[in-house]
């Protein structure tokens, strides 16, 4: 089964399930930034291991993931590890609702690996830069959504996406 979805459809459902996700799960809105997160930065990852041929983070300041778990915590004082977990729990969540609106779309089941979390800006090898979504929080964080595609696959990026049953090309 091949589907065809355009490159700013892609960008729409990212963009809403971010925006959406956030504000419910931490009580964060997000609103387009043009400014990309910089001081101590972490990033959560997943690779699509069925489905698409694709990865997704989110690089974010420290700022941005204390005020997440805390607000998924729903208490004031929170570690490090607290931040880790919540952080790879949020981010699970959000590519759920990721892969959920994929399927409505292209009727294509994908499976992803569980989050990973990194201090730093952490770009999984092999793998380019093919959609960023800058963000800033109503207090001022910064954070970016990253859609990342195999180096094999960014030669054959265009403005329209093919998802394939067994991956995503672009």
């Amino acid at each position: 089964m091949n589907r065809s979805m355009p490159r700013e459809r892609l960008i729409e459902i990212f963009d809403q399930v971010v925006r959406e996700v956030t504000r419910r799960e931490s009580g964060i809105c997000l609103a387009p930034g043009e400014t990309a997160p910089e001081g101590e930065l972490f990033t959560v990852y997943t690779v699509f291991e069925r489905g698409f041929n694709t990865c997704l983070s989110l690089c974010a300041e420290l700022s941005m993931f204390v005020r997440l778990t805390r607000g998924m915590m729903q208490k004031e004082d929170v570690s490090r590890r607290d931040v880790e977990d919540f952080a790879k729990e949020y981010f699970n969540v959000l590519c759920g609702h990721i892969v959920s609106r994929l399927f409505q779309e292209t009727k294509i089941p994908a499976r992803f690996s569980p989050p990973a979390f990194h201090q730093g800006r952490h770009v999984p090898e092999n793998h380019l830069r093919h959609i960023v979504l800058t963000y800033a929080g109503d207090r001022n964080e910064h954070a970016q959504l990253i859609h990342l595609t195999p180096i094999a696959a960014a030669g054959e990026q265009s403005e329209s996406m093919n998802l394939q049953k067994e991956g995503m090309s672009l």
